[in-house]
Order: C-alpha cells, then structure tokens, then sequence
C-alpha cells in the first residue's frame, strides 16, 4: 500500500492517493459512477496504478472485517 498514505493533515486524514490531495473513496466513486481507468486518470491527474492501489486499499479493508450474522 505504499501508494495510499494516511496524514491527519491532508483531508482529516481519509486514504488518499500519495502525492495528491485525490481521496480512495473519489476514486472508488468515480468507478461506480461508471468512469474508465482512461478518464479517471484524465480527470483526476494520476495513472491506473494509483487507481488500482485505491481499490486494493478498499478490498483490504474489507478482507480483515469480521462479520457476526444478527439473531432475529
């Protein structure tokens, strides 16, 4: 994860791309609003790398959740 960086002083310390002010959750955004690779590297100014770090970061967290199922 070296391309995702945390710093309390950028964006109240959400995920960003490092070395923009581009947050993980814009580009996981941008993705489900149906943006290509292509465009979010236009729109946004990094390269699919940085793109597929930011969904990387997101399935990690997603990968070490413990889910309990609710009693009904």
């Amino acid at each position: 994860m070296e391309k995702i960086i945390i710093n309390p002083d950028i964006r109240h310390g959400k995920p960003i791309i490092k070395g923009t002010r581009i947050s993980v959750d814009e580009v996981l955004g941008a993705l489900v609003g149906g943006m290509t690779y292509a465009e979010i590297e236009a729109e946004y100014g990094i390269k699919k790398e940085e793109v597929i770090a930011a969904i990387s970061y997101a399935a990690s967290l997603i990968n070490n959740e413990e889910f309990y199922p609710l009693k009904n």
